[in-house]
């Protein structure tokens, strides 16, 4: 029995359930001590609303329960990408017999940089405890998110007590990094303008007339590329996959250093750059790995495979910009990792002195340096000086101010 009082008062707010039983106490001295029908009616009837806030605090929302499920204009609602958003449905079942005019949930979504967002709506039950809660989630970006604990709190059909239930419904989901499709990249062309005397070199990557496959169709394919047959039998966009000429690995190396980006927009402006490069490799099937320089250096080796790339995607997801400590020292430590003769491709920030060291640092163990600079408007270079900077030391340079120009830059469509 004390057990069952010790779940109840927990379940309520102890200050209103000790004022209710001071109640109850003094209509019992008044039937000890006064008697008669008037008072033995008033008795029954607190004791009867006792036993029902009793009863309450023990069943009711502090056995609810309930299910999760995602849905998304995407084939996979746990997998979407930045500036997308999904809409949630909870299932909540509250076991019991009393009546509930309503019940408030309150969720609680967290982001693994510990961001987080509260989310509460009325939600009416049916005769059977049951019901139904929909609702949308802001626009995300990349990240990890997970629900925490469900909290149901409900109130008498008096309003003289809360009543509060705790569940947990697994839900767990990631948004990916932006990205673009980039159909050309000037590196991997011979004698591009805007390629360094040593890229000259060095072989271009070539398409032979032999088929290899079958692809699902790109943005910027070109008509004779469309595999007819494939379309007419899938019903989708299909090209053509031909085989390609050996070409240099390539290395792209994120700079994460906290110091280096001015804020978060920019460091998300750096890995979507990255994402979209991961899948220019793909597409052109070129072994593109990848060099994180975040809070722990972490390399993947270059690879041409979808699992590879799946991999390296799923890594950018959780980094947040917390690397220290010059470039050159954290390098060092994974230079085994670098593969001679590949193309080294840096994406950062930063500029100047600590950029030029780094990129010669390339250079001295035989790989062909090349700099992605990720641009914000109070940088000390303008995109064109750095650039002028960069081609006088023989180095390939880029500068980068938002996502949407990353295809024409790259693609020589468009100089900054």
């Amino acid at each position: 029995m004390r057990a069952l009082l010790t779940r109840a008062a927990a379940a309520v707010q102890l200050r209103k359930f000790m004022g209710v039983l001071a109640i109850w106490v003094i209509t019992l001295f008044y039937v000890l001590f006064q008697g008669g029908k008037t008072s033995f009616m008033l008795f029954i009837m607190v004791s009867v609303l006792i036993l029902y806030l009793f009863i309450g605090g023990l069943e009711g929302v502090r056995r609810a329960r309930g299910s999760r499920s995602f849905y998304s204009e995407q084939d996979k609602p746990d997998l979407l990408y930045a500036g997308g958003y999904l809409k949630v449905k909870l299932d909540v079942t509250i076991p019991g017999f009393l009546p509930l005019p309503y019940v408030i949930v309150r969720e609680i979504l967290k982001r693994h940089n510990g961001e987080s967002w509260v989310f509460e709506e009325s939600l009416i039950p049916n005769m059977g405890g049951r019901g139904e809660l929909l609702f949308q989630t802001p626009l995300l970006e990349r990240g990890r998110y997970s629900f925490e604990n469900t909290d149901i709190l409900s109130e008498d059909i008096f309003g003289l007590m809360e009543h509060k239930g705790t569940f947990k419904a697994e839900g767990q989901f990631r948004v990916m990094p932006r990205a673009v499709v980039v159909p050309r990249w000037q590196l991997y062309e011979r004698k591009a303008r805007l390629s360094g005397p040593q890229v000259s070199l060095l072989q271009s990557r070539r398409e032979t007339t032999q088929i290899n496959g079958v692809r699902d169709y790109v943005y910027g394919d070109r008509l004779t590329r469309i595999h007819w047959n494939a379309t007419a039998k899938t019903g989708e966009w299909k090209s053509k996959e031909f085989e390609h000429e050996s070409v240099p690995r390539t290395i792209l190396v994120l700079d994460g250093t906290s110091s280096g980006y001015y804020n978060s927009a920019q460091f998300e402006l750096a890995v979507s750059i990255t994402a979209s490069l991961l899948g220019f490799g793909i597409r052109e099937r070129i072994g593109i790995g990848l060099c994180c320089l975040d809070k722990h250096n972490k390399v993947f080796s270059p690879a041409e495979g979808n699992a590879e790339r799946q991999k390296m995607i799923q890594y950018l997801i959780d980094i947040n910009a917390e690397g220290k400590g010059p470039l050159i020292n954290r390098l060092e430590s994974v230079q085994r990792m670098f593969p001679k003769g590949s193309y080294f491709v840096l994406i950062s920030p930063q500029s100047g002195r600590v950029v030029l060291d780094t990129l010669h640092w390339a250079e001295n163990r035989g790989m062909t340096p090349s700099h992605i600079h990720v641009l914000h408007p109070s940088g000390k270079y303008r995109a064109g000086e750095w650039q002028n900077i960069l081609h006088s030391h023989g180095v390939t340079g880029h500068s980068i101010s938002t996502l949407q120009e990353l295809p024409a830059v790259l693609g020589g469509d468009s100089v900054r």
